[in-house]
């Protein structure tokens, strides 16, 4: 549940609306326009990494990525939170130190495991033991 912020400070929102007179047709914080630059650079570099040709629908693609990641990334930007603290999370997330988890290789064989369980009382000794009957190995006197 989100309760609303009783500060007035925080009601007004960093937006451009456009020339007076003339609006854009969308509402965006001047925070969106840096990240939005930056994605469309790496959603460029990406796209000509892997060998897609500079097209018109290269473009609109790389438009609509480009707003769909900024979009994914403002969901956790706030004022409380700049897109730098952000970057530090991510940056501190990906370097932190992990647990070692190494593959562990074991051999079941089934000739090993008994399917019916030995009635009590009936189980040989297992090892080097010997039956407990009391006697030594020397002679009895």
């Amino acid at each position: 549940m989100r309760l609303a912020v009783d500060d007035e400070i925080y009601n007004v929102n960093a937006v451009w609306l456009g020339p007076p007179g003339k609006t854009l047709p969308f509402r965006a914080r001047y925070v969106a326009y840096g990240v939005g630059a930056a994605v469309f650079v790496l959603v460029q570099m990406l796209e000509r990494r892997l060998g897609i040709g500079f097209g018109f629908f290269a473009l609109a693609y790389s438009m609509l990525v480009t707003v769909a990641v900024t979009k994914l990334i403002l969901r956790v930007v706030d004022h409380d939170r700049p897109v730098s603290a952000v970057l530090r999370g991510l940056a501190n997330e990906i370097s932190a130190p992990r647990a070692t988890t190494r593959m562990t290789t074991a051999t079941i064989r089934p000739a090993r495991i008994r399917a019916v369980p030995a009635r009590p009382g009936r189980t040989r000794p297992r090892g080097n033991h010997s039956p407990a009957t009391g006697s030594t190995s020397g002679s009895e006197s």
